[in-house]
């Protein structure tokens, strides 16, 4: 971490990453690919259960990256039990996590899914859904620590085999349990989601292995455990911005997903076909800085200014060049694209436009994800809540519904490239406060 030429640290860190987390992007829209060879009232119900989902994965890799956060901070600071003990209440805190969202599931999951539609067939098959992935959300919650912990000490590999896995087990489970093959009973949307947390609690067993038995910076005994109330709180003191941060994604969504259901049912199948579609351009952005948080992380711990400062650039380059290629794909391939999610007439006419209008986007977003990285990286993650805040609430939110109610549903999507833009510059400027207060004088 502190000696590695930076190039070659990020390569070794995060392509592991980028290749697990690609799979898992082609797991999500394999998912969603086999629901809507059911009908286009199952990939609607999978649609608007997606928010809570969403949510979920949000308070999973926020904490994640409180947890990645300090305990690369105090690998780089020499202080190695109380990087186990953050370790330790990681998995604490996702046990909890997975209880919460359990109570939700079983008492909630239809009244939030017919808070947005009447139609009875989408209801009972969004709660079916919604129930199986949240009751069963400890397999995912323990994972994403897992891999956070795998991260954090330099394992990227075993990183990538670990969530490999349980996208791979999940791609092959979701034909037999949706259609019922091979003998088993034809389930259809419930079935996706028993492929789901299958998937998800095999990938968490794994990580806890290699953890325990592999990981020789890390020492984790649960049998001995006590909370740590002081690693807790460092721990969401990075985390609880950075879940509320992503948890917004879920307000996001749930907000554009109300104002497309008044155009149609095809305008927020197409959003969410958007959405699946985006991951495979962002998810590889997101490997990339999740290999380097702990590689900032480490070096701020260390006080190695220039280490910092060259990662973060070469990051910025690899970052722009993802999101150049991916929106060089969604401009000139939208209707194929769509036509994974076995897109009708109508779908087509709303998404072709919809994508290429989103995508513009994507380059802007390529810098701000990064900066953003850096500043969970060294414990200051309030500024990407701020950045986050602005972007999905302030920006995106108002702007879809001034522009549904005014000009029309094609002018919906240009929010997108709007809000990228504003958060580009305002996450330039916090980097530079940013450095100039913290990073400068190390």
């Amino acid at each position: 971490m502190g000696t590695m030429p930076e190039g070659k640290l990020i390569i070794n860190m995060s392509v592991p990453i980028m290749i697990s987390m690609l799979i898992q992007a082609l797991y999500n829209v394999v998912d969603s690919w086999f629901v809507s060879m059911l009908n286009t009232d199952a990939f609607a119900a999978v649609t608007l259960a997606f928010p809570i989902q969403m949510l979920m994965i949000s308070v999973g890799t926020g904490t994640g990256v409180g947890i990645n956060s300090l305990i690369s901070r105090r690998l780089g600071e020499r202080k190695f039990k109380e990087a186990n003990a953050s370790a330790e209440n990681g998995i604490f805190l996702s046990i909890l996590s997975g209880i919460i969202f359990a109570l939700f599931g079983i008492f909630f999951a239809e009244q939030f899914i017919a808070s947005f539609t009447d139609n009875p067939d989408v209801i009972k098959m969004g709660k079916e859904y919604l129930e199986i992935c949240t009751v069963f959300s400890f397999g995912m919650f323990v994972q994403i620590c897992m891999e956070r912990i795998m991260q954090a000490t330099g394992n990227s590999f075993y990183n990538m085999i670990v969530q490999g896995l349980g996208a791979i087990i999940n791609i092959v489970l979701d034909p037999i349990f949706i259609f019922g093959l091979f003998g088993v009973p034809k389930m259809g949307v419930a079935g996706a989601a028993i492929a789901t947390v299958i998937g998800q609690i095999i990938a968490m067993i794994a990580g806890l292995y290699v953890n325990i038995k592999k990981n020789d910076k890390i020492s984790i005994n649960m049998f001995k455990f006590r909370p740590n109330f002081r690693a807790i709180a460092e721990i969401y003191i990075v985390g609880i911005p950075a879940i509320i941060m992503q948890s917004i994604s879920s307000v996001l969504t749930i907000g554009l997903n109300k104002i497309l259901m008044n155009f149609s049912q095809s305008a927020v199948s197409v959003y969410g076909a958007y959405f699946k579609l985006q991951n495979f351009i962002f998810m590889p952005v997101f490997g990339l800085t999740n290999g380097m948080i702990p590689i900032v992380g480490y070096n701020y711990g260390a006080k190695y200014k220039d280490r910092i400062v060259r990662t973060v650039k070469i990051g910025v380059m690899i970052s722009v060049s993802i999101m150049f290629l991916g929106m060089l794909l969604f401009q000139l391939l939208p209707a194929k694209l769509l036509l994974i999610f076995n897109a009708d007439s109508e779908m087509l006419e709303i998404g072709t436009p919809a994508l290429r209008i989103i995508s513009i986007s994507f380059m802007f977003a390529g810098v701000s994800i990064v900066l953003s990285s850096v500043f969970q990286a060294i414990g200051k993650a309030y500024y990407s809540l701020i950045i986050s805040v602005i972007r999905q609430l302030i920006v995106i939110l108002p702007v879809a519904y001034f522009m549904a109610r005014f000009l029309g549903l094609s002018f919906v999507w240009t929010a997108f490239p709007i809000a990228e833009f504003i958060a580009l510059i305002l996450s330039t400027i916090m980097y530079v406060t940013v450095y100039k207060k913290y990073i400068k004088n190390l």
